[in-house]
């Protein structure tokens, strides 16, 4: 099973799986880890992470990216400074 993680087209399937989740609970978390994913899969395919590739590492640079990207995510798309819900009428009137 250790070995499955260290295949690059399993990264980009789970951040495929992590997209569509994404789709389903809009929250920019799974967004974040998609692009962790992404990022461990295409370092995998193209020989950059070869010489590391133990799922220990893998999983390390998987949570590092993920958390830059959310982060990034959350700046860029995120609430803006200053919004605030304005509730018009009460649910229960």
């Amino acid at each position: 099973m250790s070995e499955l993680w260290s295949l690059w087209w399993v990264w980009i399937v789970a951040a495929l799986v992590l997209s569509i989740i994404e789709v389903f609970v809009p929250a920019f978390v799974f967004l974040g880890m998609a692009v962790g994913a992404v990022i461990v899969g295409v370092g995998l395919a193209f020989g950059l992470l070869g010489w590391i590739a133990t799922p220990p590492v893998l999983f390390l640079i998987f949570a590092s990216a993920s958390v830059v990207a959310a982060l990034v995510l959350r700046s860029v798309i995120g609430v803006r400074r200053g919004q605030v819900k304005k509730w018009d009428r009460d649910i229960n009137e």
